[in-house]
This record gives structure tokens, sequence and C-alpha cells, in this order.
């Protein structure tokens, strides 16, 4: 008997890279580039232009691709963001590669604020998010993390996400944040996620960051949201636990609102 030959899947893959540069209403496009499932779109915003990130290929499975660029010049504010919830489905054959790398000219600011990555069961996901900060430049950086949708009364019993951001100002590192979630973490206890369903990480790098650490903290008030704000040399960072995603959402956009001026990114609104 002839064994059945294992099916290949096609694969998805998709690079977006945008560059802003000074314009009237603060920063304006310069050049858009877009191939295969990554796409991007810049509108004008209440605070400037925002740049929204997308994939249409609806989710990530192992050996997917996917890669996000934006070049902000000196000078120029705006906030880029992703259309909706990126999902990491059960993969089959190696991992899901995402790779984020943003460079934020002298002098301007940076709102990097992609909305939660959804991991499935028995997903592989390996992420790089670098943002590269010149002289007196700033950002503001989210990434959110859903283990499964609780309404759909899904758990994970396997997983795997390597997830390390990098903030790095004139080549000098401002922040490393390594992150190994395994399936080891699902059952570990309080000493890693206990029950919680839904992480997040918030980090403001500003001059004078440090000094929103009260405001941040007066924001702490969701209902089933477990979180906390420490600040030091020109940084603010913010951990947020939760059961499931929704009230974690509901924190992060009354944190979101409170560090920056003007309202949520539209695509955003719920």
């Amino acid at each position: 008997m002839t064994a059945c030959p294992v099916p290949l899947h096609q694969r998805s893959h998709g690079a977006a890279h945008v560059s802003l540069l000074p314009g009237p209403a603060g920063a304006r496009l310069n050049r858009l580039h877009q191939a295969g499932s990554a796409k991007a779109f810049v509108h004008s915003g209440a605070s400037g232009p925002e740049v929204v990130f997308l994939n249409t290929s609806g989710g990530l499975a192992g050996g997917d691709s996917l890669a996000y660029r934006l070049d902000l010049a000196a000078g120029c504010r705006a906030t880029a963001t992703t259309q909706t919830a990126e999902r990491a489905y059960r993969s089959t054959g190696g991992a899901a590669h995402v790779t984020v790398r943003h460079e934020v000219g002298a002098g301007a600011h940076l709102d990097w604020l992609p909305q939660e990555t959804i991991l499935f069961d028995s997903s592989h996901l390996i992420r790089e998010t670098v943002i590269e900060l010149a002289e007196d430049a700033s950002c503001l950086m989210l990434e959110a993390v859903v283990l499964g949708r609780a309404a759909m009364g899904e758990t994970l019993a396997e997983v795997s996400l390597r997830d390390t951001r990098r903030i790095i100002r004139l080549g000098r590192p401002v922040m490393i944040e390594p992150l190994h979630l395994g399936t080891e973490a699902l059952t570990a206890g309080p000493a890693v996620l206990g029950s919680a369903g839904a992480f997040a990480t918030l980090a403001l790098v500003a001059r004078g960051a440090e000094d929103a650490v009260d405001r941040a903290r007066a924001e702490l008030t969701e209902d089933g949201v477990m979180g906390g704000a420490s600040g030091f040399d020109g940084k603010l960072m913010i951990r947020l636990m939760a059961g499931d995603g929704w009230p974690l959402k509901r924190q992060i956009m009354r944190l979101v609102s409170a560090l920056r001026p003007g309202p949520l990114p539209r695509v955003w609104q719920i």
C-alpha cells in the first residue's frame, strides 16, 4: 500500500512599509509599499495621521510571515495600529513569524498601538518588535495577548509564543523585553499567569515619562484586571493581567486615553 503524501499548504507572506514626512497636518505620506497579505492605509486623525496595518489573510499559521514598518521623519507625530486583532492559529508546520520595525526621527513621537493578538490552541508564533528612537524622539508602545476566546469557551492546552520587544535610542537599548510563553506556563500557577487569560504591557518612553506614574495608577480601576505601574529614567511601564480580553481592552483604552492627547485610534472604536 502506498502511503498518502503529506499535503502542502499554501503559506501567507506579507510586508507593508510606510514613511511619513512633515506636512500641514503634522505629517504627510512620503512612501507606501505593500506586498502579499500585508496592507497599510493612512488617514487623518484628531491628533495627527493614523497608519493602519492589516493582514488580509485573516490570521497566522505555521510557516506564515508578516512584516510591518513605519519610518517617521524628524518632528512628526503619528499613531500606528492594526485594523483588528491578529490571530495565531493552530500550527502544523513550524512557527509563524511577525517582524515590526519602526524608526522615529529626531523630536518625533510615535504611538504604536496594535490591537490584541489572540493565541489559539497549538499556535506557534515568533514575533520581534523594534522601535528605534533618534535624539529627543519618544514613543508609546502597547502589546496585548489573549489566550483563546473566552466567549467561545476556548481553552489552550498547548501554545508557543516567543515575543521580543526592544526600544533603542541612538543605538543604545532603552527597553528590552523578551517573553517566552510555553505550554508549561498555562498551568504554572500564581508565579506566572495564574488564572489570567489575557495580559498586556504599555511602555511610554519620553522625557519626564516617569512623572505620569500617578496618572496611570489612578486609571487602574477596571474590575477583573490586575495592574501595576512604575516609572524611572524617562520610562513608564504598565503591566496588566485579566481573566479575559474584554476587561483588559477596557482598561487599556482608559490608560491610552490618559497617556496621549486626542481620542483613541478610529479603528478601535467599539
